[in-house]
């Protein structure tokens, strides 16, 4: 249990990383919505929620005892 949880700790630090290295290479989701006037920002992340979603559906898939 201890070694499945720190993989998958490890696992999101790295698909974090690679999500802030993609923002600052310039490259946006298109299905993430952001919304603003002079003073509010709204940010819907609804791309980046379906790209996780489907990794970890398909990570758990793999490696299901």
């Amino acid at each position: 249990m201890g070694r499945t949880l720190l993989f998958l700790g490890l696992v999101l630090v790295l698909v974090g990383g690679v999500i802030l290295l993609g923002e600052k290479s310039g490259y946006k989701n298109p299905l993430d919505f952001r919304f603003g006037g002079e003073n509010w920002t709204f940010y819907f992340p609804l791309g980046t929620s379906i790209v996780i979603s489907v990794l970890l559906s398909l990570f758990f898939y793999f490696f299901r005892k």
